[in-house]
């Protein structure tokens, strides 16, 4: 099978259930970002994270399959789809591992930069790019409210991950600070 169909060249894509759609809708570039976010969790995955994280991040980066399929399927026609479509158990799973992550780690009291070691700058990178998922969705007409709020959730996750694997290497948050406006 060839990678390249040539279907695309007029700008549209193909959504499962037949539609086409042109690249730039909004549906597109949610599932666009889905993709993006399930790279950038691959690339956190090659830093050398904390077994558990690196097991909790495998799980997320096949749900995120799953997001993306859903966001690619002509509104109606989920139901239709290969796998299980995801239910709020997902969420609670990533709940449970956020929890898991903020055992012993010391109390927020300030704004956080991202930063610290590179395992916790990748996984900031990943979660501000699942923020931007979770916008993009929320463009999208008929977006079934557990994709949201798996997203939603996933980026809490995402921060607290980054928080421990500093935490793990005995290196502290980036506080940020406000400073003043330097004077002229």
């Amino acid at each position: 099978m060839k990678i390249y169909t040539r279907t695309g060249d007029d700008g549209t894509t193909g959504l499962f259930g037949g539609a086409r759609v042109p690249k730039a809708s909004a549906r597109v570039d949610a599932y666009g970002t889905v993709d993006e976010l399930n790279a950038a969790i691959g690339l956190c995955r090659t830093a050398g994270l904390d077994s558990g994280t690196d097991g909790a991040l495998a799980i997320v980066q096949e749900m995120l399959f799953v997001v993306g399929a859903e966001l690619a399927c002509v509104p109606g026609k989920e139901a239709k789809l290969p796998m299980t479509l995801i239910a709020p158990e997902n969420s609670s799973a990533l709940e449970a591992a956020i929890d898991a992550c903020e055992d012993g780690l010391p109390a927020l009291t300030t704004f956080v930069l991202p930063g610290g070691t590179a395992q916790a700058a990748h996984l900031h990178l990943a979660r501000t790019i699942c923020r931007r998922a979770e916008r993009a969705m929320l463009e999208v007409e008929h977006v079934r409210n557990d994709l949201v709020v798996y997203v939603n959730r996933l980026s809490d996750f995402l921060f607290t991950a980054a928080r421990r694997e500093n935490f793990r290497a005995n290196v502290a948050d980036v506080p940020w600070a406000p400073r003043k406006p330097a004077s002229p």
